[in-house]
């Protein structure tokens, strides 16, 4: 934190919800754009983006990201815009690899630094997703994660690294340690996301101290918790100087069996961020302790 602020992230879609699981969620670009502004105005002031075709499937398509952020842009004036390389789990992003096994394809992940965002999420880390019977791989070999990070770095671009376990932040650390990002290094812990992700850490204070422990030097931190840890997470980011996130993407639910919108997680976090003594960072203040926008590479 600086000064007392604190940067509210709103994450208002992802790439795996449904309208059928929560008719709040928005997929459409005037639909996500607005569903932001209201957040934007509760006192969200960076938003993670992913974006969805009109059958509202996962897509990375930098034409529609670029529609999304250019609404985004008219409506809330200075927010960060984060886009995703992760894409989501459906649609165009989906393809067998020559075993017949399902990935989420590389080629469609990297179209997501195309949209002119201020920066994007950067999993650099292999994983399976899992849901139900249905697994998908995510190759993020140390390979392709410094082809992206040189990407990022050319489009002046920064990267929030996004790690689920300290194990993680191995390769975000060496390419670090390879220049390919300067201070401030944002990651993104995500916790909570252990039954759909192999190798990801439920929340706890421990883990999450375990991961603080191994920031470097210049870092900050947002914590995302997944579910019903969304709440604790938020807490924990508070009480340990970090940043916090909401949204849809990360839970469709307020209470229990009581669905969610953006603009209830939203207000309800801003209120805790103020219990404890805090305040949200505005949209120009969250730019510069994210150092956005960032120099292009020479």
């Amino acid at each position: 934190m600086s000064n007392g602020k604190v940067i509210v992230t709103i994450a208002p879609t992802g790439g795996m919800g449904t309208k059928e699981m929560n008719p709040a969620l928005p997929t459409q670009p005037a639909e996500i754009a607005e569903d932001v502004k209201r957040c934007y105005d509760a006192g969200a002031s960076v938003v993670a983006v992913h974006a969805r075709r009109p059958d509202h499937t996962a897509t990375c398509d930098p034409e529609i990201y670029g529609d999304i952020n250019t609404r985004i842009r008219a409506l809330c004036p200075g927010m960060v815009i984060n886009n995703s390389t992760g894409g989501g789990v459906t649609g165009e992003m989906v393809g067998e690899d020559p075993t017949g096994d399902l990935q989420i394809l590389w080629e469609q992940r990297i179209k997501g630094v195309e949209a002119g965002a201020d920066d994007c999420t950067h999993d650099a880390h292999t994983i399976v997703a899992n849901f139900g019977k249905k697994k998908v791989m995510v190759r993020t070999e140390l390979d392709k994660s410094r082809d992206l990070a040189i990407m990022m770095k050319e489009r002046g671009i920064k990267p929030e690294w996004e790690c689920f376990s300290v194990a993680h932040m191995l390769d975000p650390l060496t390419l670090i340690e390879e220049g390919l990002d300067e201070p401030p290094y944002n990651f993104n812990f995500v916790l909570g996301a252990q039954k759909g992700f192999q190798g990801a850490m439920p929340f706890s204070p421990k883990t999450l101290n375990a991961m603080i422990d191994e920031l470097p030097k210049g870092s900050i931190f947002t914590v995302s918790g997944i579910g019903p840890a969304q709440l604790p997470a938020a807490m924990g980011a508070l009480i340990t100087g970090g940043h916090v996130r909401v949204g849809l993407e990360d839970n469709m639910y307020y209470g229990r069996g009581q669905l969610a919108t953006n603009l209830q997680l939203v207000e309800r976090l801003v209120r805790q961020v103020r219990e404890m003594g805090l305040e949200p960072a505005s949209a120009e203040e969250a730019r510069e302790m994210l150092g956005v926008p960032r120099s292009k590479a020479a």
